[in-house]
């Protein structure tokens, strides 16, 4: 058995080699189902995180996980259920994207998040669900093993034809992170 060895130190170099065209577009802006997830990405002290890279991974609306490769391809058509955006000065995200499905009957729809920035020693690992559906939220295995106060962090907000859901890194309202044994313990 080999030992437990520590992830390799995020940033402050990844932008480079990580940018490709329409990287934050799942779907064109244009396409008539397509909805912007937006956010910010705060520090302990609720300053910008301007270097941040954020990933999402989702099923279609229907709630079918895309499993054919090509992810990084953008045609302009075909939705891919992978998206990389990079934070903006003030912190800012976006992603047009279409709303995901749930993937099991009475489970609510979510997006799988990863965060990386400058100063984590590896990758961070969320959830955004879907506001929508009470019962399935108040079903979710993860949502009710959760403190309820701190439930919300994992909820995004509907405001217009978008989702917002912002990621704080610190402090009183720092988002709830994930950890994968299992994939922690692969790296050894």
């Amino acid at each position: 058995m080999s030992a437990a060895v520590p992830g390799q130190t995020v940033g402050p170099f990844f932008h480079l080699g990580l940018q490709y065209p329409a990287m934050n577009e799942l779907v064109p802006p244009a396409h008539p189902r397509a909805v912007r997830l937006h956010g910010r990405v705060t520090d302990g002290s609720g300053g910008p995180v301007p270097d941040a890279v954020i990933e999402i991974w989702q099923a279609d609306g229907q709630g079918h996980i895309v499993r054919q490769p090509g992810s990084l391809r953008r045609d302009g058509w075909t939705f891919t259920g992978w998206g990389r955006a990079a934070t903006d000065p003030d912190g800012h995200y976006q992603f047009a994207t279409l709303e995901p499905g749930p993937t099991q009957p009475g489970r609510p729809a979510f997006f799988a998040v990863t965060v990386f920035a400058r100063g984590l020693l590896d990758r961070l690992f969320t959830r955004a669900y879907l506001p929508d559906d009470a019962d399935a939220l108040a079903a979710d295995p993860l949502l009710s093993a959760l403190d309820p106060a701190r439930r919300a962090t994992l909820i995004t907000e509907r405001v217009d034809r978008g989702l917002v859901f912002d990621i704080h890194l610190q402090g009183a309202a720092e988002t709830v992170f994930l950890t994968y044994p299992r994939l922690r313990d692969s790296w050894a």
